[in-house]
């Protein structure tokens, strides 16, 4: 077993435990993180989705070089797949999934974590995409997804420069949404992810839902995607739950 999993009170952990190879990526451990991810999101106990390493140096070093040394093209193109079907799991979850990065996310490692709605760090986290130092690319969506969270120029200068960078740069450019110290990381995740279970969990999905195809439409399209989003909700039971609780002064009861 690959990954250990956790639920707190409508929050899944999942920590990726491989901590001998800093919780880096061969077949195997991208197959049971893609089965416990999809596993969490069909959970109907689980609102929100922490991913985070077991041991303190690494969240996701990367994938495993001794894997990659040893594999042709056809092989590549699988194992580079692979990668990318786990990160559009993870990207089009309707729940928020939260990368709580301790420690190193190198390569396909800063990849998983771009695939993740946010992205807390420890304050000794490490993100960097060093393909080019091995004479690869990212190939598990650095290049796609790293210019829409950072701009195409910072996300250019990491990608071809391949030098790391610490948890408070990546906190300045907007690579990681907040930084804690180490041992409180945890907590302070699962302390948000909770604040996340008190709203209407068909609204937060519906929201990252439009957030994601906001980057494959124009902004007229956009904005009529999400009037269209807003009106439907109108008809549903959890929207006369929030509208009703807060004319009468209560909090919302949207997980009864």
């Amino acid at each position: 077993m690959f990954v250990n999993k956790k639920i707190d009170d409508f929050v899944g952990i999942l920590t990726i435990d491989r901590p001998e190879a800093l919780n880096a990526m061969n077949p195997d451990v991208l197959q049971e993180i893609d089965k416990s991810v999809n596993d969490f999101i069909k959970d109907e106990k689980i609102g929100v989705i922490i991913l985070t390493g077991k041991g303190e140096k690494s969240f996701i070093a990367g994938a495993d070089i001794k894997i990659m040394k040893q594999l042709d093209h056809k092989g590549a193109l699988e194992f580079g797949k692979l990668g990318q079907k786990i990160t559009l799991t993870i990207e089009n979850s309707p729940k928020p999934i939260i990368a709580a990065v301790n420690g190193f996310a190198l390569g396909g490692g800063c990849e998983i974590s771009l695939a993740c709605h946010l992205r807390f760090a420890s304050d000794d986290a490490k993100f960097a995409q060093p393909e080019v130092k091995l004479g690869l690319i990212p190939g598990w969506g650095g290049t796609q997804r790293l210019p829409k969270i950072v701009g195409k120029g910072i996300a250019t200068e990491l990608i071809i420069g391949g030098h790391m960078i610490d948890a408070q740069e990546a906190y300045r450019i907007g690579l990681a949404n907040k930084v804690f110290p180490s041992k409180i990381l945890l907590d302070e995740s699962v302390k948000f992810a909770k604040s996340i279970i008190d709203n209407a969990p068909n609204s937060v999905a519906q929201s990252l839902d439009c957030i994601n195809k906001s980057y494959e439409c124009t902004l007229i399209d956009g904005l009529d995607m999400e009037v269209n989003r807003f009106s439907e909700l109108f008809a549903t039971m959890e929207t006369t739950e929030g509208l009703t609780a807060f004319v009468e002064k209560r909090k919302a009861n949207f997980r009864s």
